[in-house]
């Protein structure tokens, strides 16, 4: 068989008893419980995303890799879990928003502990925590795996093998087997062709459907009867297993619901103080203390605090003035004369120019109505005279036609006779 894949990350049984966690101090069943929980943690998710099946396939198989190198004691597994998801489904193309898969696993988490649900709001300091955290804690996965994110699944040599098989009944059953192996530690011990052999050879015994042996049929498929007979022992210590619960091995309670137990040597500090930690979880800054400083007086005059510890304290001491603070006091009311007087002269001087603009425009305004005077009675005296000439004009007009027909008449009688 031709293997074209660059999936190369495989475990023995030593380097998985020798893992970081047993390092810690975690036992063997403590380490398989957190294990099952993160991948029911991946599950459950991607079905509320409604992802498909490949992410949540290639998204277990991350958290396992993950694990066989860092400890849980220093990374939460709910933390991890979720950054499973985000790369998964940059992986597998069926990408989501951190916001839904933060809205997703701080709801999940609430009903998984029977917590009162409460609203996560996104402009929180705890919402911006968790989504730095799974920036974070996705570049610390991809360093670990050293970027080798290929990812071969044991199903799609499921369906092939039963076609040869010719038993196609067994497929929905030995799907859903290979989907409950990825929660243990099966896909780093195994390659994908024994994992789907294991599989069909437990489905076909669970539905007493016989498969030829002689010879064996997985002979075929390049897998031994060890393997085959691991696989169905993983499967049925699984399978006996109670409901998981979360176990609390974390050093900083990498939870999506319970802030960090802050420091007790540390300092009070606001919400808005903590940062995240490099493991992954918020840890609270320690705030800086304002000083009170508290002035001694007489005992009639009350005790002022001071709320700036950046600015001068006016301190009295047995009733005496520090002589310090009141030069610098007489220097400061000296700068604020000195800038109240030159605000005083650029005042008047605006007033000045505002009143000489005021006295250019009403003179202005004088000019124009003398003007308009002017030329409206010029125009009247013209109009006037214009008059008087067409007048003139006419009564001499009348005068010379009534003295020409008068001479005429003269003239008229004079020739007649």
């Amino acid at each position: 068989m031709i293997y074209t894949a660059i999936d190369t990350f495989y475990l023995t049984d030593e380097q998985l008893r020798d893992s970081p966690s047993r390092k810690d101090g975690i036992d063997e069943a403590t380490e398989t419980a957190l294990r099952v929980y993160g991948c029911d943690l991946i599950q459950e998710s991607g079905i509320l995303l409604r992802l498909p099946q490949a992410v949540m396939v290639t998204a277990q198989v991350l958290f396992h890799r993950f694990y066989c190198k860092k400890s849980f004691v220093r990374f939460s597994a709910k933390r991890v879990a979720a950054s499973c998801v985000w790369l998964a489904g940059k992986l597998e193309e069926s990408r989501r928003e951190p916001k839904h898969i933060i809205f997703v696993f701080h709801r999940m988490e609430y009903r998984r502990e029977n917590l009162p649900i409460e609203y996560l709001d996104v402009s929180s300091q705890k919402y911006s925590e968790l989504t730095h955290d799974l920036i974070r804690t996705e570049r610390h996965l991809l360093k670990e795996i050293g970027f080798i994110c290929h990812v071969e699944h044991p199903h799609k040599f499921i369906s092939n093998y039963l076609v040869t098989l010719e038993a196609p009944d067994l497929t929905q059953e030995a799907w859903n087997l290979a989907n409950d192996s990825l929660r243990t530690t099966l896909c780093v011990r195994f390659k994908s062709e024994v994992i789907a052999c294991g599989v069909v050879y437990a489905a076909s015994r669970r539905r007493g459907i016989s498969l030829p042996e002689d010879p064996p049929w997985w002979t075929v498929f390049d897998a031994d009867e060890a393997g085959i007979q691991e696989v169905c022992r993983v499967l049925a210590h699984l399978y006996s297993l109670p409901k998981l619960q979360c176990i609390s091995v974390h050093r900083d309670n990498g939870s999506f619901t319970i802030r960090t137990t802050p420091d007790p040597q540390a300092s009070k500090g606001s919400p808005g103080g903590a940062i995240a930690s490099d493991k992954g979880t918020p840890v609270p800054s320690s705030s800086s203390q304002e000083k009170d400083s508290v002035t001694k007086a007489a005992p009639d005059k009350v005790k002022e605090k001071s709320d700036d510890e950046g600015k001068p304290l006016p301190a009295e001491l047995n009733g005496k003035q520090d002589p310090t603070v009141n030069l610098k006091n007489e220097k400061l009311e000296s700068v604020v004369d000195r800038c109240w007087e030159r605000e005083r002269e650029r005042s008047r001087g605006r007033d000045r120019d505002g009143r000489s603009r005021d006295s250019d425009r009403d003179s202005r305004c004088r000019d124009s109505d003398h003007e308009r005077d002017r030329r409206r009675r010029s125009r009247e005296r013209s109009s006037d005279k214009e008059k008087s000439r067409r007048h003139t004009s006419r009564g001499r007009g009348d005068y010379y036609s009534s003295h020409s027909s008068r001479e005429k008449d003269r003239y008229r009688h004079h020739w007649s006779s």
